[in-house]
């Protein structure tokens, strides 16, 4: 596999103009934190000095703010194959998962334990956590080996609570499959989205799924600290009592009354002011995406998983690391995670020599291939400097093992 010639046949290779890229950097982080779209700061110049700072309060209605949450979601429904008024772009994932787990048990009463993985990403499993304690144990949360997850399904279980692409390995769970095995024995699905939207194939009407959040600042590149978003699928949508009660979400919230009553559709899952500001960046990053055909995304995904991993071969050999990704490429997302004793300092090391992935608790480098602006030139680069990190032994000064707050 020649980098070089799969970068000349790049059919998404015109993308990666459209991206603020830092020189001298080989940014392999995209599943942490997406890059900076190059029309963002101009959109956001915009809003902040003509719609903010001269039309004033006007632009919630002359700058269409009063839409954001369900124009930006509609436009990530087509993402994730959703229906136009299915998705709302709103709050942060972790506020989104406790919104869709006590609407799922709103939907289907006289269960009451939300099941989910070992492993799976930690706000999940503490939102879970945080339910049953609010409820004093009358929901129950309940975890499992990922294998086990089916097999745990039972009269009690009101949802299950799983992620389609996980965070630690990029392992693909198969949204299809696992939601029909969920509604046999009478359980809703639950999706989080977060490192699959942007970066595979999503199609949550297809799969039947019940409800799915997801974050905006990863592959859909919407900046840091971005909006996130819900899914309820609109069979849902009338008896999903929103449990978080803001006044956006009521059905009339300029007559400012006194009582709740729900919006009708998606928009009762709105609960606060939107935060315009987010959005907006939100919205650019999802409009790049929409120009990309996911088919074309998807193979290169996978093509460049292929090429990172063929070159890792000897480095694993020689220097003990381990795939702790699946190694088949059609069974993983968009990164490839390898586990080794000190992959901590071995991150810190890269970092300094300009190749940027992320480390995850207790041993795992991650590696980001974010298709639209990430060259298979990098990814070869990004090989060669990590060997020379391993054979002249870089990672082991002091400073790279002092632990940062994020890592």
């Amino acid at each position: 596999m020649d980098p070089a010639a799969l970068d000349a046949a790049d059919p998404l290779r015109c993308f990666r103009e459209r991206f603020a890229l830092p020189e001298g950097k080989m940014y392999l982080d995209g599943n942490s934190l997406g890059c900076l779209p190059r029309e963002t700061p101009q959109k956001l110049a915009n809003l902040v000095d003509r719609e903010w700072g001269e039309n004033l309060i006007g632009s919630w209605n002359d700058a269409g703010w009063v839409s954001a949450p369900e124009r930006v979601g509609a436009k990530i429904a087509r993402l994730v194959g959703a229906a136009d008024g299915e998705v709302v772009a709103c709050d942060s994932t972790s506020v989104n998962v406790f919104k869709a787990l006590c609407a799922a048990l709103s939907v289907n009463q006289g269960r009451s334990t939300i099941l989910s993985e070992r492993g799976n990403f930690p706000t999940d499993v503490y939102m879970m956590q945080g339910l049953e304690t609010l409820t004093g144990g009358r929901v129950r949360s309940r975890l499992v080996d990922p294998e086990e997850v089916i097999g745990a399904i039972d009269e009690d279980t009101a949802a299950i609570l799983l992620t389609q692409v996980h965070y630690r390995t990029g392992r693909i769970r198969d949204m299809a499959t696992t939601t029909a095995a969920a509604h046999a024995k009478g359980a809703l699905a639950i999706w989080d989205l977060s490192h699959s939207a942007g970066a595979i194939p999503v199609d949550l009407n297809a799969a039947r799924a019940d409800f799915a959040v997801g974050c905006g600042y990863k592959f859909l590149n919407g900046g840091p600290g971005a909006p996130g978003y819900i899914f309820v699928a609109e069979r849902h949508q009338a008896d999903a009592i929103p449990a978080l009660s803001g006044w956006f979400g009521h059905a009339r919230p300029f007559d400012f009354e006194d009582r709740y009553e729900p919006a009708p559709g998606i928009t009762r899952f709105l609960a606060g002011t939107p935060p315009i500001l987010g959005l907006a960046a939100l919205e650019v990053g999802v409009d790049l995406m929409l120009e990309a055909d996911m088919a074309e995304v998807r193979a290169k995904s996978i093509a460049m998983g292929s090429l990172f991993t063929a070159l890792m071969e000897p480095l694993c050999a020689a220097h003990g690391f381990a795939l702790a990704s699946p190694s088949d490429p059609n069974q993983r997302g968009s990164q490839v995670s390898y586990s080794h004793p000190n992959a901590y300092p071995i991150v810190q090391a890269l970092i300094a020599r300009g190749v940027v992935g992320d480390f995850r608790a207790p041993d795992v480098l991650r590696f980001g291939l974010t298709p639209l602006y990430t060259s298979f030139a990098e990814i070869a680069s990004a090989v060669d400097i990590l060997r020379a990190v391993m054979d002249e032994g870089a990672w082991d000064r002091s400073e790279f093992h002092e632990r940062s707050a994020v890592t």
